[in-house]
């Protein structure tokens, strides 16, 4: 390869760090040990049928074309997605920063204070604007987080009835994403129109939304008064820009409040990525699925911040998880929960008063000609206007203009402003409706009895940062708080954190892309939809599938796609009984509780001493399951970093029983280019496009998981949420494409790689992994290896007889690492007691060697605990991580140099990391749960 070509800038090791390495592992070239790793069973011995490599130029002219075949007009469809002004200094300074977008999620919270911070804002921002005390950070959009809400209604309701009622004048995406949540768990979803339609005697909880879809602000507490006399749960479904005029759901006692913060300076991107949101009273904070962000201390009682009670997820808690959540959309939250600490709480209302004031007009000019009635007196942000038998025409004038409306059906148009609206854009939709020259006021649409008078936003920090210099310092004060790739590696097994290269986030901030709303007219979208088919054919390509969806929204959403297309398979031919789905002990958490989901039974199939699926335990599970076998999920590798040798057969044993296969996709990074899982015997996969194809990991989201499938399971991938197509398919996701709007980032890597590319990537991948293991076995046992002792994309280091004999933990080491500049490996997954390595292909030897020669130094610092030398509970490693205000205190008593603290080994002293905050308490955090921001005298000394 030639320097021009983009992946020689992706892989770390150059020719010659190649060949170091493969002598230490004792090889001559990468494709030797890819042929003694990988099984020759599944071995695919063909190249890629891709485009041949795009130079970076190349590819963001070809991203220009494609975003010039979109028409970015002005939206005025509304339904959930609003055009909104990102300010530029969060654009530049978190989306664009890779200080915040390469972050991890924030499991090691001693490195991850900014993010934590920046998301104790964003619970506390939704907290305060829908008046109920505990909110999460964050969901994946309003459609899931409304049915997560549904399914938390389940579990914490009083009532045995399996019926669930959502007002008609829900969002039409919303209703869909909660009837296919529904159908599998056996719950009986009611669409009733609330304002005609009386309630059932008996349902376990209610949806509402507020204002509604069509616009209209209604009072819902007699609702809620009325759902709870039944012991019904109560879900608004809410508007945050209204809530700062609006009375909040809180304070009519609604137990649960869900939606999107997308009009928080989150562009449209095509239906994503944006953070939904969900809220709950007292007493539900136990049942909250997704992450919760909670105020604990450190080693010297000072203020902290933690993930908040861990064991309510699926990495826990497996199918017993509240949710299947993991990826969920951190860098969006925290853009909308520094849009929120930008403007203030005068900021937001004054943003939220001009948007109800253009629609205030806007009804007042069409009410000022014949033939045009507005709906509803009372609204927000959105006119229904009533056109007898003239919609679709008043429609495509508008679209004439360059305006998108709604069109609702024959007879109605919606049309919403928002706080991009200008008195241009309604002189346009008055002239598409009719409307003479009008000048006149709008008055005021929101019901004296519903508006607000409580405060909302109190804290400092929504108070204290609204010059851009402010906000400028403020987030910059966060990210140096935070270890991401900008630093050094993290080498966190299962979580393939490489490069995301420039060039490929370029695109994501390009109007064409970010502007577009997801139900914009198709005539509108031809290069987001050309770019979307090729991006799907050439996953397809890599897979070996024959169809590929990108609906899901995250990895967790893709193996609940993929299970569903699964179901549908089975009821389609008469087989609905089988339910069965047989899951690995190794296996990720979110498989269990995906199968869950879905409406399956998880039935657990052993490891064996190796760590393989145990084929003994598979065929009598097998036998005793065979007439209800749905599928196996087994994740290859395995989440022991293993290539299976068992694989095939493990795939025909189950087909023979009737099954399916679905391999988890979270470790393709092992297998592109020399493996196929549609050819060696899969029937469906989801991808992490978060990982395998380097698209950020934000600090814990976006993701996007789509769903690949062979043929016969493709007429049952996820369907269009919109209605805008006859689809009886369920809906994954609130957008038909899921999170669009970072769709250019995997699309130009693979561009950009190639088929070359792509494979030499998975090789340099392995030997690093291999180098890895080669470099420390003799100091920490790698727990399994495949053929010939060989690891695949990542290794596990076996900690546990050190921890016996030392004292020493697993955590004392990760938090030791963090003092010699490196985020720890992956604790204690799949195997309790160890970490687990992969370093991937873009990691340089230099860097690997940093890393390896911190392990061998820190192993030493372990034996000289083992012998005595250093007390058990008064080392190096039981007081990591070491702050700078420790080592730098006047008084210091501990046994070993502060230099051992500060600078261990040969840690760089002009580009040392410092922790902002010494190793947490968790358990005083669960105990003493507080999960809004804390007064700043919680942080004097």
């Amino acid at each position: 390869m030639t320097a021009e070509q983009f992946a020689d800038r992706h892989i770390g090791p150059d020719p010659d760090d190649e060949r170091r390495m493969l002598e230490t592992v004792g090889y001559d070239s990468v494709d030797e040990l890819m042929d003694a790793a990988i099984p020759e069973v599944i071995r695919w011995h063909g190249t890629l049928d891709l485009p041949a490599p795009a130079s970076e130029r190349e590819a963001i002219a070809e991203l220009r074309a494609l975003a010039a075949r979109n028409t970015v007009a002005v939206s005025m469809i509304g339904l959930g997605y609003h055009g909104t002004h990102t300010p530029a200094v969060i654009r530049r300074n978190v989306l664009e920063s890779p200080a915040w977008y390469t972050a991890y999620t924030p499991y090691q919270p001693e490195i991850s204070q900014g993010r934590l911070e920046a998301l104790l804002n964003f619970q506390s921002m939704v907290s305060e604007l829908t008046a109920l005390p505990v909110a999460n950070a964050s969901m994946l959009d309003e459609g899931t987080a409304a049915a997560e809400a549904m399914t938390l209604a389940r579990r914490a309701g009083r009532s045995k009835s399996p019926v669930y009622v959502v007002d008609a004048d829900t969002l039409p995406q919303t209703i869909a994403v909660i009837t296919s949540r529904a159908e599998p768990l056996g719950i009986d979803v009611r669409v009733l129109d609330l304002g005609v339609d009386e309630l059932p005697a008996e349902f376990f909880g209610l949806h509402l939304q507020y204002p509604g879809a069509s616009g209209a602000v209604r009072d819902h507490a007699g609702l809620v008064e009325a759902a709870h006399a039944v012991g019904a749960l109560v879900t608004v479904a809410a508007d945050l820009l209204a809530l700062t005029l609006l009375r909040p759901p809180g304070e009519i006692g609604v137990d649960i409040a869900a939606g999107t913060t997308q009009r928080f300076g989150v562009p449209m991107g095509f239906g994503g990525p944006h953070a939904g949101y969900l809220a709950v009273r007292a007493g539900l904070e136990r049942m909250l699925p997704g992450r919760l962000v909670g105020v604990s201390r450190d080693a010297d009682g000072n203020p902290a911040y933690r993930l908040a009670l861990q064991t309510r997820e699926q990495h826990i808690r497996r199918e017993k998880a509240t949710s299947n959540i993991c990826t969920a959309q951190v860098l969006l939250a925290v853009m909308a929960g520094m849009y929120a600490v930008y403007h203030g709480p005068d900021g937001l209302r004054a943003i939220a008063r001009r948007t109800h004031d253009m629609a205030a007009r806007l009804a007042a000019g069409l009410r000022a000609v014949d033939g045009v009635e507005v709906v509803h007196d009372a609204f927000f942000d959105t006119v229904l206007a009533r056109v007898p038998g003239r919609a679709e025409a008043v429609v495509a004038d508008a679209a004439g203009r360059g305006v998108n409306l709604r069109l609702v059906d024959g007879d109605h148009v919606g049309i919403s402003c928002d706080e991009t609206t200008t008195a241009a854009h309604l002189r346009k939709v008055w002239d598409a409706f009719g409307v003479p020259a009008f000048d006149g006021a709008g008055g005021d649409a929101l019901p004296d009895d519903l508006r607000r008078s409580s405060d909302f936003l109190t804290h400092p920090v929504f108070r204290s940062h609204h010059s851009e210099t402010a906000m400028l310092r403020y987030l910059r004060r966060l990210s140096d708080f935070d270890y991401a790739l900008d630093r050094g590696m993290i080498p966190l097994g299962s979580c393939t954190m490489k490069l995301n290269a420039t060039t490929e986030m370029e695109a994501i901030t390009w109007p064409e892309f970010a502007h577009l709303h997801p139900f914009a007219p198709e005539s509108q979208t031809a290069g987001y939809r050309e770019l979307i088919g090729q991006l799907e054919a050439w996953l397809a390509e890599v897979t070996g599938y024959d169809a590929v969806s990108v609906q899901p929204n995250a990895g967790s959403q893709g193996e609940l796609a993929g299970l569903l297309a699964i179901r549908a398979y089975h009821r389609d031919r008469g087989e609905g009984h089988r339910d069965v789905c047989l899951i690995p002990s190794s296996a990720h958490g979110t498989n269990a509780a995906s199968a869950v989901m879905a409406g399956m039974r998880v039935v657990v199939v052993a490891c064996d001493a190796d760590g393989n699926v145990d084929l003994v335990d598979l065929d009598a599970k097998i036998d005793k399951h065979r007439n209800a076998l749905a599928a196996i999920m087994v994740t290859y590798p395995s989440t022991h970093g293993v290539y299976e040798t068992g694989i095939a057969q493990l795939c025909a044993k189950v087909h023979d029983a009737g099954g399916q296969v679905y391999v988890d996709g979270a470790n393709l990074n092992a297998l592109v280019g020399f493996a196929k899982p549609g050819k060696f015997g899969a029937d469906v996969s989801h991808l992490n496009l978060h990982k395998t194809f380097c698209i950020p990991h934000g600090g814990g989201g976006p993701g996007v998981g789509p769903v690949a499938v062979r043929a016969h399971l493709a007429p049952f991938l996820p369907g269009d949420p919109s209605g805008a197509h006859v689809d009886s398919r369920p809906a994954i996701s609130a957008a038909r494409y899921g999170s669009a709007g970072i769709l250019p980032i995997p699309w130009a890597y693979l561009r950009m790689m190639g088929a070359e590319g792509l494979t030499r990537a998975t090789g340099v991948a392995v030997l690093a992994a291999n180098y890895v293991a080669a470099r420390l076995r003799n100091h920490f046992p790698v727990l399994y290896a495949g053929n010939k002792g060989l690891v695949a994309h990542e290794c596990i280091l076996d900690l546990r007889p050190l921890t016996k004999a030392t004292g020493v933990s697993v955590d004392d080491v990760a938090k030791r690492l963090i003092d010699y500049g490196f985020h720890a490996p992956t604790m204690s997954f799949p195997v309790a007691g160890t970490l687990m390595v992969e370093p991937t292909e873009s990691e340089d030897l230099a860097e690997l060697d940093r890393f390896c020669d911190a392990m061998i130094a820190i192993r030493a610092e372990i034996d000289k605990v083992g012998s005595g030398e250093w007390p058990a509970g008064d080392n190096p490693l039981a007081n990591a991580p070491h702050t700078a205000a420790m080592v730098s205190g006047d008084e210091w008593s501990h046994p070993y140099p502060r230099s051992v603290g500060a600078y261990p080994g040969t840690v760089d002293r002009m580009a040392k990391y410092w922790p902002p905050v010494r190793r947490i308490d968790g358990a005083y955090g669960d105990r003493n749960l507080v999960c809004s921001c804390p007064s700043p005298e919680a942080f004097e000394s």
